[in-house]
């Protein structure tokens, strides 16, 4: 697949992934080897820009995500009130799930990458302009709806999701506040959709940035009078600024006809917008989020602090998960679109290298979370209301939450090769309620023997049974399909053997190693550093095929940054 400019070239463009005119389309006598290794380089090139864009964006939004727990544990502590904030914290929480990362995105991608081949193919009228037409309006209603029906029944809603809070009308007050967030968060993840689709990654990278900003601003403009409501108003402000960021270059995008990407010989199927996907995608990313329904009923019964300890341990353990998650983040388009075209081989080889690299970017990171758990909760959070009992507890309940984190990240990952071809399958929604079941009755039998601890086990054990699930439904052999992806589990199950092997011995050698040093900051250092040393050497030694990929690609990002082409 080849990759031409952009008529109105933006940041997001890859200046260096320009093909010339000549060279974009294939001429009728070349052959079908030499523009398969054509469009291969090119999205190699194109990726790399794409992959350190997205990464770099998404660190600085988890970084100002830590800074606004940060803020939250310093200004509010892990009581009552920030118990009854997180409660109200599950709308933007699963509307984030559901309509930018895990909902939207995997429905619209593939029906923006459709329509982009059928504009490509010279097609009558604008086959991307109809569909924002004929999809915009109907989302903007029914999310409008959703909203006001969440601010209208959030006393009832607030009862089912914690019966056992002390002050359920803050949690009602909050709850409303951050009703208004799904329609602002359904806005960005339509944004998002179309500008992934269309190769534009850095505007879409920058929504966390914008939305954790409005959050730590109206935390301490408003903070002293609001109290934690000001954190709930945070999450509505913070949502429009999402919108507000990707804006401009949608509109760019969207006022160009000029196709922008090279035409394909291969014959695009019309195929309108399936209800039936838009309901498997969100009812899975709706299943796979109610972990976070099971694990705050099941903590709400415990004493005060508990559900703090555990979303203070969550979002610092999902930082690998979801930088390792980047990488689907940015090949998904390529994927859908590679199937879109009918080339199924290429589209299972990217596939298969993301699965790789995923798992050995967020083993890398469990070997951190879990080896130095304490150095990093005391530096992070041990400060104001926040105090050292609340660190050894919430280091504690992370340790156990990052067994699940490999998990977490092939099911993000598998799910994707499922709906990439934009056809709705139910196997995902099926397996998730699986793994849901799996973690609430294993939750609900520990909860009274190890606390917060059990209810992190059974999470971790729930989401794994679900890749295995998800890794299984997508065998060599079993998807027939033209339209699907299929993998080669074997192959995929001998890499990740050896990548959980090498994060055994770098996680018990980086925990020895900060334990050694009494201060905090020292003890984070060596364990961070002893990781890295012992992981990366190790995989490679063992042969893992995503140790390689990885150097290799840093190796490439180093060379391209020395040359100053990602400027």
């Amino acid at each position: 697949m080849t990759v031409v400019p952009s008529q109105t070239p933006g940041p997001e463009t890859d200046d260096a992934a320009t093909v010339p005119p000549a060279r974009a389309a294939t001429k009728a006598g070349d052959g079908a080897d030499q523009a398969s290794a054509s469009a291969s380089s090119v999205s190699g090139s194109f990726l790399a820009r794409a992959a350190l864009i997205t990464a770099s964006l998404s660190i600085a939004g988890s970084l100002l995500g830590l800074v606004r727990d940060q803020s939250l544990a310093r200004l509010f502590g892990a009581g009552s009130d920030t118990d009854a904030f997180l409660v109200a914290w599950t709308v933007p929480e699963f509307a984030a799930t559901l309509l930018i990362e895990d909902g939207l995105a995997i429905a619209l991608i593939p029906a923006f990458s459709m329509a982009l081949a059928r504009r490509a193919r010279g097609a009558p009228g604008d086959p991307v302009r109809a569909l924002v037409r004929a999809t915009l309006p109907r989302l903007c209603l029914a999310l409008a709806a959703v909203a006001a029906l969440i601010a209208g029944t959030a006393p009832y809603l607030v009862q089912a999701l914690a019966p056992g809070l002390p002050d359920p009308r803050l949690a009602v007050d909050c709850t409303r506040i951050t009703a208004t967030c799904v329609l602002a968060f359904g806005l960005a993840g339509y944004c998002s959709a179309a500008l992934r689709a269309h190769r534009c990654f850095l505007a879409p990278a920058a929504i966390y940035v914008a939305y954790n900003t409005g959050i730590i601003a109206a935390m301490f403009l408003l903070g002293e009078g609001w109290g934690v409501r000001s954190a709930a108003v945070g999450v509505a402000a913070g949502g429009c600024l999402m919108v507000a960021v990707q804006l401009p270059s949608l509109w760019r995008r969207l006022a160009s006809r000029t196709p922008p990407f090279a035409r394909s010989g291969a014959v695009v199927e019309e195929r309108p917008m399936q209800l039936a996907l838009i309901a498997a995608v969100l009812l899975f990313a709706l299943c796979r989020q109610s972990q976070v329904l099971a694990e705050r009923f099941l903590a709400s019964g415990l004493p005060a602090g508990a559900i703090s300890h555990l979303n203070y341990a969550q979002k610092v353990a999902q930082i690998p998960m979801t930088l390792s998650l980047m990488v689907c983040t940015v090949t998904f388009p390529v994927v859908a679109r590679a199937l879109a075209d009918g080339d199924t081989a290429r589209a299972r080889s990217r596939v298969e290298r993301d699965l790789a690299l995923a798992s050995w970017l967020v083993l890398l990171g469990v070997c951190a979370v879990t080896a130095c758990a304490p150095q990093m909760i005391e530096l992070l959070f041990q400060r104001g209301a926040f105090t050292a009992s609340d660190t050894a507890a919430t280091a504690g309940v992370m340790r156990v939450y990052a067994l699940g984190l490999l998990g977490q990240t092939l099911v993000g990952a598998l799910v994707r090769s499922y709906f990439c071809a934009g056809r709705a399958t139910w196997y995902p929604l099926g397996a998730m309620a699986v793994g849901i079941v799996v973690t609430f009755w294993i939750g609900a039998a520990s909860v009274h023997s190890w606390g917060v601890a059990g209810i992190a086990a059974a999470n971790a054990l729930g989401i794994t049974g679900t890749a295995a699930l998800l890794l299984a439904g997508l065998r060599t052999g079993r998807l027939k399909s033209p339209h699907s992806v299929s993998v080669r589990v074997r192959q995929v199950l001998a890499e990740l053997s050896r990548l959980v092997s090498a994060a055994l011995v770098a996680t018990a050698a980086g925990a020895f190693a900060a334990s050694r040093l009494p201060s905090p900051a020292a003890g984070l250092a060596a364990g961070l550093l002893t990781v890295t040393f012992v992981f990366v050497p190790l995989t490679w030694a063992l042969g893992a095929q995503s140790s390689a990929s990885a150097l290799r690609s840093l190796r490439a990002v180093t060379r391209r940054l020395a040359h100053g082409r990602f400027r």
